[in-house]
Order: C-alpha cells, then sequence, then structure tokens
C-alpha cells in the first residue's frame, strides 16, 4: 500500500487513514472538517483518485480550508480566541436555523449552517450527525452536483449507516453509472466491508457498459479512470498479474494517458522490479502535464518503501485537479 500512498504524494492528495475531512464545495470554496478515524483501506481508493485526476475529497482529514460565506466574516473570525469563535459559530448555527424554519430550502443558509457545524466539529463540538441534515437536503435539491450525495455517504458511513451509505452511492450511480467519485465511494465501502469481489464487479460492470453509456451520454464514463481503479483494487488484494493486466488494457487504450503508466511504475517498483519500472516513469513524466513532471521524476528516483504490516498515516495536502 505504501506505493499508493507515495503517489497521493505525488498529486497533493489528502490521504486519510486516522484524520479525515468533510469538504463541501459551494459558490465560495471548500469547507472541511477534522474528525478521527477513517478505513485503513480509504488509502487505496485516495491513491486511484491521484491516478484518475478527479478533485474528490474523502470525508474526514485535516481542517484545512475553510472560507464562510463572507469576507467580513472570515476576517472577524481569524482574531477571535478560540472561546470567542465558539460562540459566534453556535450564534450563527442559531441563526441559520431560524432561517430554515421559515424557509427550509434557502441554500444559502443550508449551506451556512453546514459550514458553521463543521467549524464547531473543528473544535471538537458537535457530532457528524449534525452536518448529515443539511447535506440530505442539499443533495435532494442539487441532484446534478454529486459532490453532496457522495459527501453524505460518508457522513453516514462514518457514523455507521453503512446501508444508507451504499443507497446514497446508488442514487449516485443509478443515473451516472460513470460517476468517479461516487464509485470511488462505493469501492472505499466495499473494501470496508470486506468484500473485494463485489468492488471488482461493479467497476467491471461498469466497463462492460461504458460503450453504451458514452454513446447516450458521450463523456461520461472515463474508462481509463475506471480501469485504473480496477487495477488498484487488485493491488490491495496482492493480486499483481490483474493489476498489471488491467494497468495494461488501459494504456493500450490511451498511451498517451499518464495515469496507468504512472500506477503501472509505481506497482512495479513497489514490487523491487525498479529496472522494469524505470522507463515507465520516464513515459509517465513525459506524458504528464507540467505540474506533475518534478514529482514523477522523484517517486522514479526514491527508494521504494516496505510494505508494513499496518498502514500508518500519511501527510495531508491539497489536491490539484
Amino acid at each position: 500500500m505504501a506505493v499508493f500512498r507515495k503517489v497521493l504524494e505525488i498529486f497533493n492528495f489528502p490521504i486519510c487513514v486516522n484524520d479525515n475531512v468533510i469538504k463541501v464545495q459551494d459558490e465560495e470554496g471548500f469547507v472541511s472538517q477534522p474528525r478521527n478515524r477513517w478505513i485503513v483501506k480509504v488509502v487505496l481508493v485516495l491513491a486511484v483518485l491521484a491516478f484518475v485526476g478527479v478533485s474528490m475529497v474523502p470525508i474526514i482529514a485535516a481542517f484545512n480550508q475553510t472560507e464562510p460565506p463572507t469576507q467580513n466574516t472570515t476576517s472577524n473570525r481569524g482574531n477571535l480566541p478560540s472561546s470567542d469563535q465558539k460562540t459566534k459559530l453556535q450564534d450563527e448555527v442559531r441563526g441559520y436555523e431560524l432561517v430554515l424554519q421559515r424557509e427550509p430550502e434557502n441554500q444559502t443558509a443550508l449551506k451556512g449552517l453546514l459550514q458553521a457545524r463543521l467549524q464547531l466539529l473543528s473544535q471538537k463540538q458537535g457530532d457528524i450527525q449534525g452536518v448529515i441534515e443539511p447535506l440530505e437536503k442539499l443533495a435532494k435539491l442539487n441532484p446534478e452536483q454529486t459532490e453532496y450525495a457522495v459527501l453524505l455517504a460518508q457522513a453516514k458511513q462514518q457514523i455507521g449507516d453503512k446501508e444508507g451509505a451504499a443507497q446514497a452511492y446508488r442514487t449516485v450511480l443509478a443515473t451516472k453509472p460513470g460517476d468517479v467519485k461516487a464509485l470511488q465511494g462505493m469501492v472505499a465501502l466495499l473494501l470496508d466491508q470486506q468484500r473485494p469481489e463485489a468492488a471488482v464487479g461493479l467497476l467491471q460492470d461498469t466497463l462492460s457498459v461504458a460503450a453504451q453509456t458514452n454513446t447516450a451520454q458521450p463523456g461520461s464514463v472515463d474508462t481509463i479512470a475506471v480501469q485504473v481503479l480496477l487495477g488498484s483494487v487488485h493491488a490491495s488484494q496482492k493480486r499483481y498479474p490483474q493489476a498489471l493486466s488491467a494497468y495494461d488494457q488501459a494504456i493500450k487504450k490511451d498511451s498517451k494517458d499518464f495515469r496507468p503508466v504512472l500506477a503501472k511504475a509505481m506497482l512495479l517498483k513497489q514490487q523491487g522490479k525498479a529496472t522494469e519500472a524505470k522507463p515507465l516513469f520516464d513515459t509517465a513524466s513525459a506524458l504528464a502535464p507540467a505540474q506533475y513532471k518534478d514529482e514523477i521524476n522523484k517517486a522514479a528516483t526514491t527508494a521504494p518503501t516496505p510494505t508494513p504490516a499496518a498502514i500508518t498515516p500519511a501527510p495531508e495536502a491539497k489536491p490539484t485537479p
């Protein structure tokens, strides 16, 4: 799994094992919030997202970028002691709740309430349940913005409602079978439930209907992303031949896409096959966008990390899609 943690570092994608993040994207930016404990196998799925190039952020990692509704509010909070900030946030929550009593579908109030509760969570006030209610409403009001539904699913998984989480993912995939964020979340959930075969089946089914789906809705399924995700699920189960085969199929499908090339290179390197990995790293670097080249080259020369018996937390960072 160390190979996948390194990929996260390359793409500045947050990896979350003991610290996680709820992040919600609204018109202003992202809202994020820390909580404790996350499934170890999310490491795999987050790493795949780095390959996939999706700006999906897992629920639960470090509270590292908060942008409240107004700049004045941001400035005021930044200058307040933590106790005063907590009081101000609690006042904001009550204010948004009053607005929502009159206008239950006021999205500005829903986003503000969600944001304030997330910030309170950063001060160990409240719980995940408090963000589920506004997320449910936002997901219902914005069915095309699947990020809300995915975050809702992750929040439900966090409180132990795995069936509720699965249903939220299925709702997205029913209308958007190629939604990589929902696929990522569903795969994470299945791996958490020790159901790798179900995860593989889900991805294979997605690939089997990709051509038909893309005919109806061009570009709706990123087959390279799904193929790399499939390979990485195999790799998580130490099925290295199947993983390499999945990467090879993705490379064959689009030889100009650096993602499967890098995935294969890092897996080979992690297996101690540095000689085989080197030309793949070179190819990935040549194909990758400029902002990734230095880190790919660094990964190619860094000594591989031995696979640990237990996964330990890795650094967090903000992704660059």
